[in-house]
């Protein structure tokens, strides 16, 4: 029997405590995540979709509930919990290998280090450029560095927070099918915060939809369509639309502009 990996969100919310008084971000929510499952989070701008991705990782801590990780209360970061910004956040005085290093638990022995940094570096298409500095590198290639030095201490919990956010259309395509690819090949419960519907819909086993801020669980949809997934094809079309329609609920705005 495998690791469990499952993640239990039980009665979390959030308020922030502000000189103008408190600032509910997340209603209470509950929610249970098996073991090696995709889940994408989506919701309007402010609705706390990464307020609780922190709080998954043990970086912020709920005002009420607790979040639990194979049966673990979280309390603090773990190298077990891997987490992946929009933007990068690599040393520009290191090289591709080094930053990728410089994530490596230290109890790992010198002879084994470089080649686990190697299977990683080749783990996210980067062979060839062990030696280049994030200056030579373009914005995908910076964000596989990235994740490479997250997964290196083989996480049991990989959360992206918007991670192909700031990349072109293409190259964020690409990074999709990269993801798809590390989280079939390493088995971790990956958890996805995204404003991108169609990202979402391509990823993820389920797709968590949050209401406005204090954002709370609204609707929990199921991907039922095998990978990999046509875009343009008719479920994956009607997964947009009622994604969308709890969007546009409480709007003035027509849905028909959306989808």
């Amino acid at each position: 029997m495998g690791m469990n990996k499952s993640v239990d969100i039980l009665g979390v919310s959030k308020i922030f405590s502000l000189d103008s008084g408190d600032l509910p971000v997340l209603g209470k929510s509950d929610f249970h995540i098996e073991s090696g499952e995709f889940v994408s989070i989506v919701g309007r701008s402010g609705c706390g979709k990464s307020t609780l991705l922190r709080i998954i990782s043990g970086l912020e801590i709920a005002t009420t509930g607790e979040v639990q990780i194979g049966g673990r209360r979280v309390e603090r970061p773990s190298v077990l919990t891997g987490l992946i910004f929009q933007e990068p956040r690599l040393f520009p005085w290191l090289t591709v290998e080094k930053n990728i290093e410089f994530g490596l638990h230290r109890k790992i022995e010198k002879t084994q280090r470089r080649e686990v940094v190697e299977q990683h570096i080749a783990l996210v298409g980067l062979s060839g450029f062990e030696e280049a500095f994030p200056r030579q590198l373009s914005g995908g290639m910076q964000q596989r560095v990235s994740i490479a030095r997250t997964l290196i201490n083989q996480p049991n919990v990989l959360l992206l927070d918007e991670p192909f956010g700031a990349l072109d259309a293409l190259t964020r395509i690409h990074m999709q099918n990269e993801i798809l690819q590390i989280w079939e090949a390493e088995g971790s419960t990956m958890i996805l915060v995204t404003h991108d519907v169609d990202e979402a819909i391509f990823l993820s086993d389920r797709i968590i939809v949050l209401s406005d801020r204090p954002g709370e669980i609204k609707k929990v949809i199921s991907v039922d369509t095998s990978r990999p997934r046509d875009r343009s094809g008719p479920r994956f079309m009607e997964i947009r639309r009622e994604i969308y329609t709890e969007f546009f609920e409480d709007s003035s705005l027509s849905i028909e502009y959306y989808v």
